[in-house]
């Protein structure tokens, strides 16, 4: 302890000597970080000296913060105990020691200081509050400085040290993140000890209905502790017969623009804390306050919104009966505020907004206060003389860009014999034509008829290079899309078409079309002929057009019958083919008329 009180009488830099001192004292078996036991050894031993300080300078009659201050000609030394005090800030700092141990030392000095010596006290730890809401400090100590704080409140007086108490507040609300949930009420407990006292018994002389008054202040129960009118239905039915009885009153006895504005305290309202008085006297001067109306009508809003508030249990949600009261009773208390003087109408709207932002905070805690915060994205700043540029490609991306490169290295990559193109129908078809060999065994689970993709494509090459094989799928199926030549000897009679039904269909088509190219020749001729003034050469042609024309008895004998081999059938297709040739040579050399 010696040493330390030496320690702290030392003028120069604290980390010259700081952490010697801690070795010194202690005898650490790590050099730079002390053990568990050893912090709570200085611990105990500075707790110790710190309240020895704090003794002599109450018996000398000085402030605590300034005893032992000496004055010098170059500079201001400062008095033992801040120095003190920044000589641990600093082991802390440097993780020499355990980092609650400022606050402790902190809460100790608040504890034992008067409300006048705590001014200062507190002004050192704002002139610390970088360092002491550093990540690894405040981890350790936060909770004992809410402590600290919140006992400094309770000591104050909110009437006298009011600017204390602000200063406490937003040292609280800088020192401890927003999504912080220390200071927050999760449970959801109510102050039910802040009772609004009123009269019991009517005194002699009043001229206020009396009634009214108990009812008027009787609602401020419900409105300290909103949780009892869920669990139990006569109370929820007791107030809102109270609550009726206040707004007709306030119906009845509507305030003009000239009274509103009289007794409006909106200027007042950033340093005039209200407290309304419950004198059964003072009750008709309160109903023509605008502001105290709006202050009741708001405790309204704000009792309806927390009954509708989400995240509740079951138990103590509102029945739907006494959600449609709640309903009726929130609009009417809305339109008394809109019509109260002055700037209703701004006020509601106002009202409406905060207690619509509240509802956010009421989901956070619901969901178990979760940080929010997003930790800033650490830029890095380019070399030194380099400008840091953007990857630019010739072709808008990565990928199309190199496929550029590669077709610079390699010219002749379009055309390469080896590169992706459309495969011939005989080669796509193969795989098929091979699972369609009995020899083969393949099974039907294995068979590339089942590959829906195989069979599309194979499809669109056939529709472009074979149409008479895509004619084939709406009749055979797939299998039959296959072009002959590539199935086995025992499978192609299957699905090759019979001489006999290609000779018809080719004949149909003929005769179809003979049939036109005669019509058209009788056109001609019957023209011509007319115009030349005789007929006997029209009817000539015509009948000649008609004999063309193969009877139902030739067109039979031309079929042949089913057992007619392939040649012949391709015999009979050539003939027709020539036929049709000398038909459409005719038709376009018409012959010339008779003179």
């Amino acid at each position: 302890m010696d040493a330390f009180r030496d320690a702290i009488l030392q003028r120069g830099p604290i980390e010259s000597f700081a952490l010697k001192t801690v070795q010194e004292f202690i005898q650490p078996q790590k050099q730079t970080k002390l053990a568990q036991d050893e912090n709570q050894m200085l611990e105990n031993m500075l707790r110790t000296l710190l309240q020895e300080l704090v003794a002599s300078a109450a018996q000398s009659g000085e402030q605590i913060m300034h005893y032992g201050q000496l004055i010098d000609d170059n500079e201001d030394i400062r008095g033992q105990i801040p120095h003190l005090l920044d000589v641990v800030l600093y082991l802390c700092e440097k993780e020499h020691v355990e980092g609650g141990m400022i606050f402790q030392l902190l809460e100790d000095l608040t504890e034992m200081s008067t409300m006048k010596n705590c001014k200062d006290v507190f002004g050192y730890i704002e002139s610390k509050q970088d360092i002491l809401g550093k990540q690894e400090l405040f981890a350790r100590g936060k909770l004992v400085m809410l402590r600290t704080c919140n006992q400094l409140l309770r000591r104050l007086s909110k009437a006298n040290d009011v600017v204390f108490c602000g200063r406490i507040l937003m040292f609280l609300a800088h020192f401890f993140p927003l999504s912080e949930r220390s200071a927050v009420n999760i449970k959801g407990v109510f102050n039910t000890s802040n009772e609004t006292k009123y009269e019991k018994d009517p005194p002699n002389g009043i001229s206020v209905d009396f009634n009214f008054y108990k009812t008027f202040w009787s609602l401020q129960e419900y409105f300290c502790n909103p949780a009892s009118l869920t669990s139990a239905t006569t109370k929820w039915q007791k107030f809102s017969s109270s609550l009726a009885v206040v707004l007709n009153t306030f119906d009845a006895q509507p305030l003009s623009e000239e009274e509103g504005e009289a007794n409006s305290l909106e200027e007042d309202a950033a340093t005039f804390n209200i407290k309304y008085l419950t004198s059964s006297k003072l009750m008709g001067l309160e109903l023509k306050d605008s502001s105290f109306r709006r202050h009741i009508l708001l405790q309204c809003l704000i009792l309806f919104d927390y009954l509708r508030a989400p995240g509740k249990n079951d138990k103590d949600m509102p029945s739907e009966t006494m959600k449609e009261e709640v309903k009726s009773c929130e609009d009417r208390v809305k339109k008394l505020l809109e019509i109260t003087p002055p700037k209703g109408k701004e006020f509601l709207r106002a009202v409406e907004h905060i207690l619509e932002r509240e509802k956010n905070w009421v989901w956070w805690k619901r969901d178990g206060c979760p940080p929010f915060e997003k930790q800033p994205i650490e830029k890095k700043s380019p070399n030194a003389g380099q400008k840091k540029r953007r990857p630019r490609y010739r072709l808008g991306n990565k990928e199309l860009s190199q496929l550029w490169r590669w077709a610079d290295q390699n010219p002749n990559a379009l055309t390469d014999a080896q590169r992706v193109r459309t495969p011939a129908i005989a080669d796509y078809w193969k795989p098929l034509a091979e699972d369609m060999d009995p020899a083969a065994g393949i099974e039907d689970e294995y068979h590339h008829k089942n590959n829906r993709v195989y069979c599309w494509k194979g499809l669109r090459f056939t529709a472009r290079q074979d149409l008479e094989g895509f004619s084939r799928f709406t009749e055979l199926g797939i299998e039959g899309v296959v072009p002959v030549e590539l199935l086995p000897p025992e499978v192609r009679s299957k699905y090759q078409a019979k001489p006999n039904d290609k000779a018809k269909r080719a004949k149909k088509e003929d005769t179809k079309g003979g049939s036109q190219e005669a019509e058209g020749q009788i056109g001609v001729s019957y023209g011509e002929a007319e115009a030349e003034g005789g007929r006997g050469e029209a009817e000539a042609m015509e009948s000649d057009a008609i004999a063309d024309t193969p009877t139902p008895e030739e067109q039979q004998r031309l079929g042949g019958s089913d057992t007619d081999n392939g040649q012949e059938a391709g015999q009979i297709e050539d003939a027709e083919t020539e036929e049709a040739g000398l038909m459409e040579t005719d038709l376009d050399h018409p012959p010339m008329p008779v003179s």
